[in-house]
C-alpha cells in the first residue's frame, strides 16, 4: 500500500531551484532513506511533505489524497509525524510528563491538561510507549539529566504518542556516539515493522542508512540520481562520483569506513 508519493516536486529560492522535478512513493512498512550531499534539496523536501513550504509544481500525496497546501496541523492531525535533527523536549518535566503532554494532545485534552497528567490509563499509555523506545526506568527523571541519546528516543516516543501512519525523521542519529546510533537504528526498524508505519528519513551516517534503509533515494543538485535497495545504491558510478567528489561528502565517507564503495 502506498503512504506517500512524491510527483515532479519543484521548488525554486530566487535563481536557484533547490529542488527539480522530484518524485517517489514510500510504502507501509517501509523505511526509505533520502541522502544526498549539503545542499541536495533533502530539507526542502522535508519541509514541502510537512507543510511548511509550498512547492512551485508537482504533488504530495497522503494515503492517495493531496495534501498540497495544507497547513503543517492539518498534514499532522492526518498521520503525518516528524523528529528533527536537533531533539527538543520540556527539560524541566518529566520524561513521562513529555509523553503525557503529547498524549494529551493527541486526544485533543490540552484544556484538561491537569486530569490527563494524573490519569492512570494515560500514565498507562504513556508507560507503554517508554517501554517500547526503552526509556521506561527512566521515566521519573527530567529530561534535563538525560544523555543525548536517551532525549532522542524520547523524542521518538513523543512523536508516536500521535499514532503517526507516516514518520519523518530528520538525521536521526545525529550527535550520537557510534554505539548510539547503531542502537537507534534497530529500534526505528523495529518499531517500523512492529506498527506497520511508513519512515522516510534523512541521515548522513551511511553505516545507518546501508543498515536500516529498504530503499534510498539520492539526490544531488535537487535532483534524484539514483533509486534502489543498498546492494544497487552502493554499486551506483553515478552515486560513488557525487559522495566521493566533495570535501564534506568524502570526509563523511571516510568516517563510516567502507559507505559507498
Amino acid at each position: 500500500m502506498t503512504m506517500l508519493a512524491a510527483v515532479g516536486l519543484v521548488k525554486s529560492f530566487g535563481g536557484v531551484r533547490a529542488v527539480d522535478g522530484v518524485s517517489f512513493t514510500l510504502g507501509r512498512g517501509e523505511l526509505l532513506a533520502l541522502i544526498g550531499p549539503n545542499g541536495a534539496g533533502k530539507s526542502t523536501l522535508f519541509n514541502m511533505i510537512g507543510g511548511q513550504l509550498r512547492p512551485d509544481g508537482g504533488d504530495i500525496t497522503f494515503q492517495g489524497r493531496s495534501i498540497l497546501g495544507l497547513p503543517p496541523r492539518r498534514i499532522f492531525r492526518l498521520g503525518i509525524g516528524r523528529t528533527f535533527q536537533v531533539a527538543a523536549t520540556f527539560a524541566s518535566m518529566t520524561v513521562i510528563e513529555n509523553i503525557l503532554v503529547a498524549l494529551a494532545s493527541h486526544h485533543r485534552r490540552l484544556w484538561a491538561m491537569a486530569g490527563s497528567l494524573s490519569a492512570p490509563a494515560r500514565r498507562g499509555e504513556a508507560l507503554a510507549l517508554l517501554e517500547e523506545v526503552g526509556m521506561a526506568d527512566a521515566a521519573s527523571r527530567p529530561c534535563r539529566e538525560l544523555a543525548y541519546g536517551d532525549v532522542k528516543r524520547v523524542e521518538l516516543a513523543i512523536a508516536l504518542a500521535h499514532g503517526p501512519r507516516l514518520l519523518l525523521m530528520d538525521e536521526p542519529t545525529a550527535g550520537m556516539a557510534p554505539r548510539e546510533r547503531v542502537a537507534m537504528a534497530a529500534l526505528v526498524r523495529r518499531l517500523t515493522r512492529e506498527r506497520g508505519i511508513a519512515v522516510l528519513f534523512t541521515e548522513h551516517s551511511m553505516d545507518v542508512v546501508f543498515a536500516v534503509a529498504d530503499r534510498i533515494v539520492v539526490l544531488a543538485q535537487g535532483a534524484v540520481i539514483a533509486e534502489g535497495d543498498p546492494a544497487a545504491i552502493r554499486a551506483d558510478a553515478r552515486v560513488q562520483e557525487v559522495y566521493l567528489g566533495t570535501g564534506t561528502t568524502r570526509r563523511a565517507h571516510a568516517a563510516v569506513g567502507p559507505g559507498l564503495t
